[in-house]
């Protein structure tokens, strides 16, 4: 916990719990909760918003009472919760109109409750109308409730196996830096100067594909309940990705492929501000320096001393090339896309996103176990190939 949060927590007169059992569960945690789905259940009825801007200051305390109150260490991903909660209830807050649903399950009859209830727990905010313009993958799965679970399960462990082998790969780069806990850069100093960058790229991409894949396992499992146990429909369910490697510009990686859980809260919280100063392209740069404070925050647990310029740069640099793409668009007339936005994208994406995963890499927040080091045949065989091609690099 930085000095900042203790400070904090020290004023408020807050204790330092090691963990969360039912009883400060029940005095920190629930609190918050209840007061989040309060400002979701006004939100949803018309001339509110007086009580709403009342209630946000006390939804904001109570969740900043709950992470202080706890050891905000990697352990205790609560923390990030508490943030969304306040996020998203300042958004509903600061709406002129009620928002309204617009996907419900078949054969369900109107609801305040369950509709608040969805509003709370849809991070996407798909099915809403405040989400409108929120782009969704083409649905190819089944839609009955035993096909599209049945896919969910597949996908889950699927990716969740995957997920194992490329998040192994990884720490096996540096198994005592940046693949342990304790951290450390993915350029390799040692190494010729194309060389050292190749490898950071390769690292990087190989990070990519372990976000990639534990999100879908993430999402996947979240369906199986959601659909068999509180009879969500199948519809409210669209893909979370929609194959990211065929992005053929900055704008359709970042803006469609790659998954948009968090899109609409970035350009709340960071594009609409901008914009007002700066106009469309403020509102697109906006929203990925948003991205870069989240990322930033997201580290934190791990290590404390973690500059923000790690994540704002990168962020705020691929954001230029999005805006860039939409200032080509207006002086051509043409699209980037085809196989030339593709290598474009794949190299302007890649270059600063290799300054996200050095930053995570600094902080240790990779080091933790792979699902497949149980698996010693396999595990074995992943270290062996990447020792090899290490050993490899090295040569040069």
């Amino acid at each position: 916990m930085s000095f900042t949060a203790l400070s904090l927590r020290d004023a408020l007169g807050l204790p330092t719990l090691a963990s969360i059992n039912l009883a400060s569960f029940v005095s920190y945690i629930l609190p918050a909760v209840l007061s989040y789905l309060g400002v979701a259940v006004l939100a949803i009825m018309p001339r509110t918003q007086s009580l709403r801007i009342a209630l946000w200051p006390l939804v904001a305390l109570l969740a900043l009472r709950a992470v202080l109150s706890f050891d905000f260490s990697p352990g205790n991903p609560h923390g990030i919760s508490m943030l969304l909660i306040a996020m998203y209830a300042l958004e509903w807050t600061l709406a002129t109109e009620p928002l309204k649903r617009r996907i419900r399950p078949a054969k369900s009859t109107p609801s305040v409750i369950m509709d608040a209830l969805d509003l709370a727990l849809n991070i996407r905010g798909y099915g809403w109308d405040y989400s409108k313009r929120l782009r969704v993958p083409r649905e190819t799965r089944p839609l009955t409730r035993t096909g599209f679970v049945g896919c969910a399960i597949l996908s889950a462990g699927g990716h969740a196996f995957i997920w194992g082998i490329v998040h192994k790969a990884f720490q096996c780069f540096s198994p005592n830096t940046f693949g342990s806990l304790h951290g450390g850069t993915i350029f390799d100093e040692t190494l010729p100067f194309f060389i050292r960058y190749l490898r950071s790229t390769i690292i990087t991409i190989i990070f990519l594909s372990s976000v990639y894949c534990n999100l879908q396992m993430i999402y996947n499992l979240c369906i199986i309940p959601a659909v068999l146990v509180l009879g969500q429909d199948p519809a409210q369910w669209p893909p979370a990705f929609d194959s990211p490697w065929m992005a053929t510009s900055v704008n359709n990686f970042w803006a469609q492929r790659w998954h948009q859980l968090f899109r609409r809260t970035f350009l709340f919280l960071g594009g609409d501000p901008l914009s007002l100063i700066f106009g469309s392209g403020g509102r697109i740069l906006g929203g990925f320096l948003a991205s870069g404070v989240w990322h930033w925050i997201m580290i934190l647990p791990f290590n404390a001393g973690v500059e923000l310029w790690r994540m704002m740069l990168p962020f705020g640099m691929i954001g230029v090339g999005a805006v860039g793409e939409r200032m080509y668009l207006q002086w051509t007339g043409r699209r980037v896309e085809g196989l030339t936005g593709w290598v474009w994208a794949t190299i302007w994406s890649t270059l600063w996103f290799s300054l996200v995963v050095d930053g995570s890499a600094r902080a240790g927040t990779l080091g933790n176990s792979s699902i497949i080091e149980g698996v010693t045949p396999l595990r074995d065989l992943v270290e062996r190939l990447v020792m090899v091609f290490e050993t490899w690099l090295h040569t040069f």
